[in-house]
């Protein structure tokens, strides 16, 4: 693999004001001198803006951090980024999330996860006639691409012809629009399938979030396929980790002459869904924020939503030497301290 040098970058990252994207520029202009950071988002109400505004600030504290708020599906503007800031590296993690709303919106997908990925994609291809170069294509792919599949854990090399969600199928469809785009331009790519990203500041869309919402207010939570479900929960810290090793190294050319390369990242650990509900009980308990357990509804399995998520992180060991490896109770425990700061002040 080539190694790409971040010092004195200049690294578009979509998503910016996102749960990884806030997360991922913090830890870069941390870590790497001289670096410029420009964070684009759309800071669409999806979930609280207030959350998205709150990682801004985090970022806005660094100077080489610039923020640009805009939609990828504006062909016009995100071009004129392209030009005025000439990125060497560009970083996609802006989508819009989630399995249950893809049902409900279905429209929002295609044109953030399909036009606005082709857009980042074009914006590569043509970047050479404005003076720039993009050195490396990082993007966000989904553990949801896998579908039903019973084989676990689940590789890399596994067929995931069979998305069970709309949001599935665009993140496939973003691995194959990147592997033309590898193929037909030269273009540096690696997709990432995250494996149920979770942390302090994270998504509330997510069910560890909901939960302590209606934890904490004394509502009952909902259990879907009465409790009978796994995920491979990964704390952000990892995730970070893992998309700068990913960022740092362009692929080599594979059998195909293609620069293209797809990773898991997760904590390869599969923890059942009423562990995880206790483990979140017990941090509640432990900041003093609930004294009983919840009360809890068990209800059938969700249409589009799957059985279990394992990830095999082989390549990340094989290629980085690395592996996630933080603890759930760690993760929760440091979610529900953020939580107890932010909200019940």
């Amino acid at each position: 693999m080539k190694t790409v040098r971040l010092q004195g970058k200049t690294i578009l990252i979509t998503g910016a004001a996102g749960f990884i994207g806030a997360f991922l520029a913090k830890k870069l202009l941390e870590k790497v001198r001289d670096i410029k950071i420009i964070g684009f988002d759309s800071l669409n109400d999806y979930y609280d803006v207030s959350l998205k505004e709150a990682r801004l600030e985090m970022l806005k504290a660094y100077p080489g951090f610039i923020f640009i708020k805009g939609n990828l599906a504006d062909t016009h503007q995100l071009r004129q980024v392209f030009r005025e800031y000439q990125p060497q590296i560009v970083v996609n993690l802006a989508a819009q999330a989630g399995v249950r709303y893809s049902i409900t919106n279905p429209e929002a997908y295609i044109e953030s996860n399909l036009v606005g990925f082709f857009n980042i994609l074009e914006c590569c291809r043509h970047a050479e006639e404005t003076g720039g170069v993009v050195e490396h294509l990082v993007y966000a792919s989904s553990s949801s691409v896998y579908g039903s599949n019973k084989k676990v854990p689940y590789s890399v090399e596994d067929k995931v012809d069979n998305p069970v969600s709309l949001y599935a199928a665009t993140k496939k469809s973003n691995e194959l629009m990147a592997h033309a785009y590898s193929k037909l331009y030269g273009i540096p790519s690696t997709g990432l399938r995250f494996f149920t990203v979770y942390g302090p500041m994270g998504r509330p869309d997510m069910a560890y979030f909901k939960f302590t919402d209606k934890i904490l207010k004394g509502e009952t939570i909902q259990i879907y396929n009465h409790g009978d479900m796994y995920r491979d929960f990964t704390y952000i810290d990892d995730i970070v980790t893992g998309v700068i090793n990913v960022v740092e190294h362009v692929p080599e050319e594979n059998e195909e002459g293609v620069k293209y390369k797809v990773y898991n990242i997760g904590n390869n650990k599969l923890e059942s869904l009423m562990r995880f509900v206790e483990i979140l009980e017990d941090s509640l308990k432990a900041e003093g924020m609930i004294t009983e357990p919840a009360q809890k509804e068990f209800l059938p399995m969700q249409q589009g939503d799957v059985y279990q998520t394992y990830a095999d992180v082989s390549g990340l060991e094989r290629d980085f030497g690395f592996r996630p490896e933080t603890r759930l109770e760690d993760g929760l425990r440091e979610f529900v301290k953020w939580y107890k700061e932010f909200y019940c002040k």
